[in-house]
C-alpha cells in the first residue's frame, strides 16, 4: 500500500482532529453517537491472546548457544555507526458508535531521522509519512453514506473472512481488535516503505525500531538493523534460556536464524545493554535482527557495540528506557509533534 492509497482524496475536507473526526461521522452516519475519543491502548487490544513461548534457537553454523563478550559498556559510549533512526507511531481513538458498533479514527505515521553534526534532523530522502483514516465494519453498520463507504481513506474492517470462512464477530471488543490490527498493518506499511527507500539509496546503516523480516529488500540489506524490545516469543529454551537470562551487560548470545514461511530469514541475537542486577531477568535485554551474511559474526560484534553506545544519553522518562535508544525516543517525540 502506497502513501497515496493511504491518504488519497480531498484533504481539505478530511478531518484533522478528533473533534472534526467525530463531527464528520455524525454528518454521514445518521443515528450514530459521539464518544470522548480518548486514546486506545492499541498494543494491548491487538495482542490479547499472544502466547508467551520459548522456542529452541537455530544457531547459525550449528554450534552451541553461548554468551559472547563484546565490550565493556563504558568503553563503547560515544562510538556508534548508526546514521539514522526509523520509527512509526499510531494513535487509535473510538470517536463514534452506531448501535454499539465502534467507529475508529486512527492516525499512523513514520519517519527517518538522520544524524548530522550530532543533531537529528528529518532524512532528506523522504518526508515523514502521516495518514488519517476511519476503520469501520461495513456489514454491521446501517445507514452509512455511500460516499463514505466508497472513500479510499475509509477501511472496511469486516470485509475479509478468516481461514474458516468466518467474519469478525459483531462483539464490540472483537471489532475493535480487528480495527487495531488493521491500523498496525497500515503503520507497518509506512515503516516498510521508508526502510526500503533507505536501503535502496543509502550506504549508511539505519537503526529500525522493531524487526526487519517483514520486507525482503530490507532483510537482505546490510544498511538496516532491527531492534526488538518486547520478548513474548523468546528464542531460547532449556540450557539456552539459562544462558540468556544470565547474560552480563556488554555480552551477546550466539547468532541464530529467525524465519517463517512468509518472511525472509534473518540473523538474530540477544544483547544485554544494561545490568539486570536486582531487576527483572529481561531488563536491558534486546533482540537484534540483521541480514544473514558470511561475515555476520564480525558484524554482530560491531553492531552490538553501536547499540550499547546508543544507550547514552538515557531515553528517560520513557518507561522502556532500559532497552530504548535515545535516537528512537527523539523520533517518537517528533512523530507526536507532526501527527
Amino acid at each position: 500500500m502506497t502513501p497515496d492509497q493511504l491518504t488519497g482524496g480531498n484533504e481539505r475536507d478530511w478531518p484533522a482532529s478528533t473533534h472534526e473526526a467525530t463531527r464528520f461521522i455524525l454528518d454521514r452516519l445518521p443515528g450514530s453517537s459521539p464518544l470522548d475519543g480518548a486514546p486506545t491502548d492499541a498494543g494491548r487490544i491487538a495482542r490479547p491472546e499472544e502466547p508467551a513461548v520459548l522456542v529452541a534457537p537455530e544457531v547459525v553454523g550449528g554450534g552451541s548457544f553461548e554468551s559472547v563478550h563484546v565490550c565493556d559498556p563504558q568503553s563503547a559510549r560515544g562510538s556508534s555507526g548508526f546514521a539514522a533512526f526509523l520509527d512509526g507511531s499510531q494513535d487509535v481513538r473510538v470517536v463514534n458508535q452506531s448501535d454499539g458498533i465502534p467507529i475508529v479514527w486512527a492516525t499512523v505515521s513514520a519517519t527517518i531521522r538522520e544524524r548530522v553534526d550530532r543533531r537529528l534532523i528529518s532524512w532528506q530522502g523522504r518526508a515523514p509519512l502521516v495518514s488519517r483514516r476511519y476503520y469501520i465494519p461495513f456489514r454491521y453498520v446501517e445507514g452509512m453514506n455511500p460516499a463514505l463507504a466508497g472513500d479510499s481513506r475509509v477501511v472496511d474492517t469486516a470485509a475479509v473472512a478468516d481461514s474458516s470462512g468466518n467474519f469478525p464477530s459483531p462483539h464490540p471488543a472483537a471489532l475493535l481488535e480487528a480495527a487495531v490490527k488493521r491500523v498496525q498493518r497500515d503503520r507497518e506499511s509506512l515503516e516498510r516503505e521508508l526502510a526500503e527507500a533507505w536501503c535502496s539509496s543509502e550506504d549508511r546503516v539505519l537503526y529500525v525500531d522493531g524487526g526487519i523480516a517483514g520486507s525482503e529488500a530490507v532483510s537482505v540489506s546490510s544498511q538496516a538493523v532491527g531492534v526488538v524490545k518486547s520478548h513474548r516469543r523468546i528464542y531460547a529454551k532449556g540450557d539456552a534460556f539459562r544462558i540468556l537470562v544470565r547474560l552480563e551487560p556488554g555480552c551477546r548470545t550466539s547468532i541464530f536464524m529467525v524465519s517463517s514461511r512468509s518472511r525472509t530469514a534473518v540473523a538474530s541475537w540477544y544483547l544485554r545493554i544494561r545490568s539486570a542486577a536486582g531487576r527483572d531477568a529481561l531488563f536491558g535485554l534486546i533482540r537484534v535482527e540483521a541480514s544473514l551474511t558470511e561475515d555476520i559474526a564480525t558484524r554482530a560484534d560491531a553492531i552490538s557495540q553501536w547499540l550499547i553506545a546508543e544507550g547514552a544519553p538515557l531515553a528517560l522518562p520513557d518507561g522502556r528506557w532500559d532497552k530504548m535508544a535515545y535516537g528512537i525516543r527523539h523520533t517518537e517525540e517528533f512523530l507526536r509533534a507532526v501527527s
